[in-house]
């Protein structure tokens, strides 16, 4: 019971007048829509995509401008999300495949092994990365740890769980990369 409620209570009236204040128009108003913001380009970085990156995005604007909302905010929020990803595309650099393929370069898929197994990591663009799939930015510090490396160099990684040992298995460029 609130302290409201509970003084009410102690005086003996009833709270019923205090409780129905929950149930007002301004409760039942949709909440404005909240626009998260894109992962954030390092100020002075350059917004390097791979190709699968940039037809991602390219995909995604589309999708959003197919996109209609009725409420003015949401439209407003619609607009928002719009504008970040077009100025997220005007600024992007596609990176081709490097001629050389035996060092870990933007848009390489790195097979290592340490403490925690074997695994496989491909380092692209910060609208790209997705640590789940394994797709880390170029700008994290796995990223730049294994950036212009060779298969059986080792990297030293200070992580949260402590500092790691990865010995690089493979190098590896996707034909859509």
């Amino acid at each position: 019971m609130g302290r409201e409620a509970a003084a009410c209570h102690r005086r003996g009236r009833s709270s019923i007048v205090d409780v129905s204040k929950a149930f007002t128009d301004e409760e039942a108003a949709e909440p404005t829509p909240v626009v998260p913001a894109r992962a954030p380009l390092p100020v002075g970085v350059p917004n390097y995509v791979t190709a699968r990156g940039l037809s991602r995005l390219q995909a995604e604007l589309d999708a959003l401008r197919a996109e209609r909302a009725e409420d003015p905010a949401q439209r407003a929020a619609l607009a928002q999300r719009r504008a970040q990803l077009e100025q997220r595309i005007a600024s992007a650099e596609l990176v081709a495949p490097p001629e050389e393929r035996d060092t870990v370069r933007f848009g390489a898929t790195v097979t290592v092994e340490g403490a925690m197994g074997v695994r496989r990591y491909r380092i692209v663009g910060v609208d790209e990365a997705d640590a789940a799939r394994g797709d880390v930015a170029f700008v994290s510090p796995l990223a730049r740890a294994l950036l212009g490396r060779k298969v059986g160099d080792a990297v030293r990684l200070r992580a949260p769980r402590g500092e790691e040992e990865l010995e690089i298995l493979a190098v590896d460029y996707p034909s859509d990369a």
